[in-house]
């Protein structure tokens, strides 16, 4: 008697339907331009509600009062003020972590990586104040000086996506981390210069909370749970110390833990039993449900808690909180736009991101490599490196927030900072790209990694490792890997390869790859290394570099 599997029922056409017309949007949110996208729909919806027939809405709806209260204390304030003091705390956490993560696990845990974009970040601050301080000196839109020194990470990175094919991935890391020093600079002129009389009072208890913050840390505490709760404390205290509230999101962001509970290795045999368990009750729904939750657990245990926070708020940042706090603080009345035009205020902040900007991180930067301090990003041309320099002019979001709390109490003057704000953005924008599409040439392994989509066949690495696509050049052709000896030589080490040149995974797939293997004209390797490793190996296979390969380099 023989027992016949039973046939796959089709999924109905209901459920296919709607996944066919929601993929197209689940591949949009996972680009990198996809933010900044949001970002300038919300800023046109509201200069379109704020000028329209409705614009007594607009600025009703932002003055509405909202209570928020817990039993006979409570806060009331209007909507615009929760987004900016509340919502926007949330955006400062982010901020705060991912500086924390990148400073100790990504592109700037070493000296010598965070030196240069350190460097530029630091002229790209101070060249725009001072321009802007310069225009406006003894008047009263001086305390504006700090409107111009910030960097949009979203949009810059966004616009940088747009033409990811004709820039080294060299010039992506330069761009973040100098936007990531931006953040430093500006979270630290907030706290200084912008902020209310101080209460040393709540300031002593906002300090003694962020001590209670960092001793979790330092006594390896990973749930989550504590730190938020502190932090909202931290919060209040903080929003009546007269510093800017925002501000303690960025300390509880530097206070949750970067490590893990436990380590890969002490759990991998909890998991093996967890999985036989699982094997044998995998015909019980019930008796499933223990080693399902016991893999949760073990897998969320060898994943930092600033991971899991990153990962959770990242989208609600850029999808909601960003473009909320757009929509509250863009609505500028174009009749009045276009008599502070030509004010001091809105030519100082023009001025400083879109001249200002370029000349001081591109100054700093080419003063930095040619003093020695620093090398050049890798195989990023001068040209490339000014685009840049002019992308980091895009300061729109936190230009936008420090513009609101240097004018709080002059929404004129404000209008005219966010008019500025918005021209020299797009312009930074239009011109840096422009740059940009005609500095450089097309890189062919970008376009075969985005077709092929090789990483979803990929496994993780260690920390500071990353996986590269590479078309071998003509001087490996007809060589094997253990001839070529990438290992010793560079470093780096091949994984695979896809066959048979562009549009062939779906043919193919992903194809280990061992020491015999013949690296020929229309096969794409997957290397993996850390950066400067692998752009030390490209520049050498392209022959860009004077340096022989015949000194070996340590993993």
């Amino acid at each position: 008697m023989s027992v016949h599997a039973p046939e796959p029922i089709a999924p109905p056409f209901a459920p296919r339907f709607l996944l066919a017309v929601a993929r197209p949007f689940r591949q949009f949110l996972r680009t990198e331009a996809a933010g900044g996208i949001i970002l300038i729909a919300a800023t046109v919806f509201a200069l379109v509600w704020a000028n329209s027939t409705w614009a007594s809405s607009y600025e009703g709806l932002l003055e509405m009062p909202v209570a928020l209260t817990v039993g006979t204390r409570g806060i009331t304030w209007p909507l615009s003020h929760w987004i900016n003091d509340a919502l926007m705390t949330i955006f400062f956490l982010v901020v705060g972590m991912e500086i924390k993560r990148e400073l100790q696990v990504g592109e700037l845990r070493t000296l010598a990586r965070a030196m240069l974009p350190a460097i530029a970040a630091l002229g790209g601050m101070l060249v725009p104040a001072g321009i802007y301080f310069a225009l406006n000196r003894g008047t009263e839109g001086h305390a504006g000086w700090g409107i111009p020194m910030a960097t949009d990470i979203a949009f810059a990175l966004g616009c940088l996506a747009l033409v990811s094919r004709r820039v080294p991935s060299s010039l992506v890391v330069y761009l973040m981390a100098l936007a990531i020093f931006d953040d430093l600079g500006a979270i630290v002129v907030i706290a200084l210069f912008y902020g209310g009389k101080l209460h040393l009072g709540a300031l002593g208890v906002a300090a003694a909370l962020s001590g209670v913050l960092f001793l979790m840390q330092r006594m390896r505490v990973v749930t989550v749970t504590p730190y938020l709760l502190v932090g909202v404390a931290l919060w209040l205290a903080t929003l009546e110390s007269g510093i800017h509230a925002t501000i303690s999101g960025v300390i509880l962001g530097l206070s949750i833990p970067s490590r893990a509970a436990r380590r890969p290795s002490e759990v991998l045999s909890d998991i093996e039993r967890a999985v036989r368990k699982l094997r044998r009750n995998k015909d019980a729904v019930l008796d499933a449900a223990g080693p399902i939750a016991a893999l949760e657990r073990h897998l969320e245990s060898v994943q930092p808690p600033l991971d899991r926070m990153v990962h959770g708020l990242h989208g609600v940042v850029a999808f909601t909180i960003v473009p909320l706090f757009a929509v509250a603080n863009a609505g500028v009345h174009v009749g009045s736009a276009a008599d502070v035009a030509t004010s001091r205020v809105s030519v100082g902040v023009f001025l400083g991101l879109l001249l200002g900007k370029p000349v001081g991180v591109f100054g700093a930067t080419w003063l930095a490599v040619r003093l020695g301090v620093a090398p050049r990003p890798s195989r990023a041309s001068w040209a490339q490196l000014f685009g840049v320099s002019v992308l980091a002019g895009i300061g729109f979001t936190m230009s936008i927030f420090v513009a609101t709390l240097a004018f709080g109490s002059h929404p004129e003057l404000a209008s005219s900072a966010k008019v500025g704000i918005f021209a020299a953005s797009f312009v930074a924008a239009v011109a840096g790209l422009v740059m940009l599409r005609f500095s450089g040439e097309r890189d062919q392994r970008a376009e075969k990694a985005e077709e092929l989509d090789v990483f979803d066949e990929v496994p993780a690495f260690a920390e500071g490792f990353i996986v590269e696509p590479w078309v071998a050049s003509a001087r490996f052709h007809g060589k094997t890997l253990a001839e070529a000896d990438l290992r010793k030589l560079f470093g780096i080490t091949a994984i695979g390869h896809i066959p048979g040149g562009r549009g062939s995974r779906a043919e193919h797939g992903l194809v280990p790859v061992g020491a015999d293997y013949v690296m020929t004209k229309d096969d794409t390797l997957l290397l993996v290394g850390d950066r400067p490793t692998l752009d030390r190996f490209l520049d050498h296979a392209a022959g860009n570099d004077d340096s022989s390969a015949e000194q070996p380099h340590a993993t």
